[in-house]
């Protein structure tokens, strides 16, 4: 199903405000293969390396090559947004109208009053012979990590072999600002099999775009009197010993995501109640190298349990998602995989019917999962007789544990044409987040 051409006007162009500097720098644009490779090599394929006119000992020349956690391990960054994508809440294939057939009148009878949930699931399926078209946008702009704002991430480089001194205690200080956004559009179809079982496809089609500014300077902390040995040469003025650079990469990529293939089915019922359990299989058809798909076979199992009081229809679901191996958690330049975190996942939360054609939907949605990449402060200090604190960042594998709120209403606008409207809202800072995500969708069944 095409979805109308004004719908496209709803998505939504995020920019984030990146940090100004003083002074004259020189500015080095960075390419990168892949956008997966994109922070990997920023400060370019060798890493950071400054301009020297220093000699070693045996005549050859300097080195001066800087190491940091910025650029050795920020790219787990692309683990936690491609995990974003595997567990991007998509709006529920289950059609907002259900139906089941009445053999002693030949007809089909509606099963239920609300349009059902957006980002959660209930027991009902659509009935037999039923189909449902279904399209969605999302726009995903990433705010912060692990409550660290994107708009400034800190960083020290330290010289090869620090801990021998001297000039090797120099240091290069980084601010850097990242824009990462997502935007995903999905189409899905559902066919009910039986009265008790339906089957979904969930296309994503997926634009990936990330930007990097980064600043670097220089402190000289073991060659205060000796610009020479490290310096950044200013293309503008050579000769001069320049103290700063800015460093930019940006890139974008846009495509079809991983596939969703749905099955699900009621396994008891009652005329309030009932519980479905099914299975999601996530075929790996998204470009991994491009952060448009997890570059792994994933299995999500999962159980919907709706109850009906009244207007009100409550909701409970629990599901453990399994992922496989990707290059994204491994070393994608050597083709090494590695495991991408499996996690369970979780909704409470109901729909109301506020008369016949408007159903309000809200949700509370977990995911919990062991051996997650998490980024957190860590100061550094410097070498010397009065050592100075830096900002610094650093990462560990741990628990993550992460808690969104949903608020969104279903509009009957004509016969079996619903409009979906839905933000999804962080409860907590644990992971890549946003302020806000916007959905907008449409569904038709016949």
């Amino acid at each position: 199903m095409i979805a109308p051409r004004w719908l496209a006007a709803l998505l939504l162009c995020a920019t984030l405000a990146l940090p100004g500097t003083a002074g004259a720098q020189s500015v080095v644009n960075s390419t990168s293969p892949t956008l997966a490779e994109l922070l990997k090599n920023i400060y370019g394929p060798n890493g950071l390396i400054v301009d020297s006119q220093a000699l070693l000992p045996d005549g050859s020349t300097h080195s001066a090559h800087f190491n940091g956690a910025f650029q050795s391990e920020f790219e787990r960054f692309n683990i936690a947004l491609v995990r974003q994508l595997v567990a991007l809440p998509l709006p529920s294939p289950a059609a907002g109208f259900t139906y089941k057939f009445d053999a002693s009148t030949g007809t089909f009878a509606r099963t239920t009053q609300s349009f059902g949930p957006i980002l959660a699931d209930r027991a009902d399926t659509i009935g037999r012979g039923k189909f449902v078209f279904g399209y969605s946008l999302q726009q995903f702009d990433f705010h912060s990590f692990d409550g660290l704002p994107l708009s400034h991430v800190p960083a020290v480089f330290t010289h090869d072999d620090a801990q021998l001194g001297g000039g090797r205690a120099d240091i290069i200080t980084t601010d850097s600002a990242i824009a990462a956004s997502v935007t995903q559009s999905t189409t899905f179809i559902t066919f009910g099999v039986t009265d008790r079982l339906d089957v979904s496809l969930a296309v994503p089609l997926i634009r990936t775009s990330i930007d990097v500014l980064s600043h670097a300077t220089i402190q000289r902390i073991g060659t205060g009197t000796s610009p020479a040995t490290h310096f950044f040469e200013d293309p503008n003025a050579p000769g001069g010993f320049g103290n700063q650079r800015t460093f930019i990469a940006q890139g974008s990529a846009q495509g079809v995501g991983d596939l969703i293939v749905r099955g699900k089915g009621t396994v008891w019922e009652s005329p309030a109640a009932g519980v479905a359990v099914g299975v999601d299989l996530r075929l790996p058809t998204g470009e991994e190298e491009n952060l448009l798909g997890s570059g792994s076979l994933g299995v999500k199992l999962f159980e919907a349990t709706s109850f009906t009081v009244g207007a009100l229809s409550p909701h409970v679901g629990l599901a453990y998602q399994w992922n496989g191996a990707t290059v994204l958690a491994g070393d994608i330049a050597t083709g090494t995989k590695g495991n991408l975190p499996s996690e369970v996942q979780y909704n409470v939360g109901g729909d109301v019917s506020v008369d016949r054609r408007l159903t309000l939907a809200f949700d509370v949605l977990g995911r919990h999962s062991t051996g997650s990449p998490r980024l957190r402060s860590s100061p550094f200090t410097s070498q010397g007789a009065a050592p100075l604190v830096y900002p610094n960042i650093a990462f560990t594998l741990q628990t993550l544990n992460v808690l969104n709120g949903s608020v969104g209403m279903k509009v009957n606008v004509a016969r079996t044409l619903l409009f979906t409207f839905n933000t999804l809202f962080r409860l907590n800072d644990a992971g890549l987040t946003t302020k806000l995500t916007p959905l907008v969708g449409l569904e038709y069944g016949f």
